[in-house]
């Protein structure tokens, strides 16, 4: 494959979606595009704005959130597997404040709440913790929802 191939099948699928960097050299490598030619092609679509680190970090974090119901941290590992700069992470993670993860993490937990086998409040209570941590929230965000004091957080780090 040429640069110019390269670099048009690459414009043309970010014209389409929102791709990071390392989606996009992940696709070079996998034609077998030489190195050299790679940081060509990339440093052609960053300066022609077809990928763009955070822009594509605010439309992952908003999509993770409101439609997969992730928490913060399962948002933060997945920028960190997709080699997401930390700066912007912080960043748009930031950009993020607690109302919007309670209005995830309610709805998530009262319906979960309904499938649950407990024999009182407090292992109701335990496996709620173990499912929102699971799902990527934090513990003061989850403690918010469930209105929990006996659960202790460092049972859970």
């Amino acid at each position: 494959m040429t640069e110019q191939e390269a670099f048009l099948q690459l414009a043309s699928m970010c014209a389409k979606a929102e791709h990071c960097q390392h989606e996009m050299l992940e696709k070079m490598r996998k034609w077998e595009v030489p190195e050299t030619v790679q940081a060509r092609v990339m440093a052609r679509l960053v300066k022609e704005r077809y990928v763009d680190d955070e822009r594509y970090a605010r439309a992952f974090v908003k999509d993770k959130i409101r439609y997969n119901k992730w928490g913060r941290r399962k948002v933060q590992q997945a920028l960190w597997m997709k080699r997401i700069d930390d700066d912007i992470q912080q960043t748009v993670l930031n950009e993020v404040d607690d109302e919007e993860y309670l209005r995830v993490l309610k709805p998530l937990l009262k319906q979960k709440s309904k499938s649950i086998k407990a024999e009182n409040d407090f292992e109701r209570n335990q496996k709620l913790v173990r499912f929102a941590l699971g799902r990527g929230f934090t513990f003061d965000i989850i403690k918010q929802c469930l209105n929990v004091d006996d659960i202790d957080e460092e049972d859970y780090d």
